[in-house]
């Protein structure tokens, strides 16, 4: 399959297009996950659809001291690897493409539960966030958009903007993809060292281990997920928390201990200078 390159909207506009179109929408840097995801499009487009993925490293989505310098572009890589998942186009516009006016005067605003958890932890990453997805939504406009349930916050989100502001498409979260070691696949994995990976081990660890005490409900979840995530600040190099949560996953406020039902376990946490997060979707309680 030959994957093309389109630069502007105009030149995505000006490509054939047959069926459904599937959009998948990464900042670069492309892995495993984001593969998976693609080969997920390719399914929902069809034989006769078409998959378009978006590579855009979104400033408004980085707050002051975070990693947008830093953050890996590797475009040809991204491209090849695209192709071989299915993709028919790589949509990978300038700053000035999206933003033309410069930084938005008009954002999207993510409201209460962009404020909580990692809203809290990246002031403003979640209208950031928000803003670029309504943005390439109108630029690509997709039958159907996919998103990883890794970032479980930001699928949440992506869905109530659809849902309250009538974007005609339909958004489709696609499970995590883990390594053999079941760390979680992300273009930030690449900055840690064997010990940093080591430690970081113990985030996924403590999510499958809380995970066994669902059935006994939110309480045992929390204590579990609390006591490997305590032994692993004593590590070295140590786990830094942000947080951890048992989570609503309509809100994402925190389900109290007689909870029972569905329910996101959410970890925030740096390893050196590397921060990352991972989840699990739970069923609190005895499943009927």
């Amino acid at each position: 399959m030959i994957t093309q390159l389109a630069r502007t909207a105009e030149e995505l506009r000006a490509l054939p297009r047959d069926g459904r179109r599937a959009v998948v929408m990464t900042m670069g840097a492309l892995h495993e996950g984001h593969a998976t995801l693609i080969r997920t499009a390719r399914t929902l487009a069809g034989p006769d659809g078409q998959v378009v993925v978006t590579v855009f490293v979104n400033p408004l989505q980085f707050g002051a001291g975070e990693d947008l310098d830093r953050y890996p572009r590797t475009l040809d890589a991204d491209v090849e690897l695209a192709g071989q998942a299915g993709a028919d186009v790589v949509f990978a516009p300038a700053v000035e493409e999206v933003y033309p006016g410069g930084e938005p005067q008009v954002r999207i605003t993510a409201g209460p539960m962009g404020e909580r958890l990692e809203g809290a932890s990246r002031p403003g990453h979640f209208d950031g966030m928000l803003t670029v997805v309504a943005k390439l939504l109108h630029l690509t406009g997709p039958d159907v958009a996919l998103f990883g349930q890794k970032d479980a916050q930001q699928l949440a989100l992506i869905r109530r903007m659809a849902r309250d502001l009538n974007f005609p498409v339909e958004i489709v979260g696609v499970p995590t993809v883990r390594e053999d070691d079941n760390l979680a696949l992300s273009s930030r994995n690449r900055y840690l060292s064997e010990a940093d990976r080591a430690t970081a081990l113990e985030i996924s660890r403590a999510l499958l281990t809380a995970g066994t005490a669902a059935g006994a409900g939110a309480a045992s979840v929390r204590r579990s997920a609390r006591a490997v995530l305590d032994n692993a600040a004593g590590m070295e190099p140590p786990l830094h928390l942000d947080y951890v949560a048992l989570v609503d996953p309509s809100d994402f406020t925190e389900v109290p201990d007689d909870h029972t039902g569905e329910a996101v376990l959410a970890v925030a946490a740096r390893v050196g200078n590397t921060r990352l997060i991972d989840n699990i979707p739970l069923y609190l309680g005895a499943q009927r």
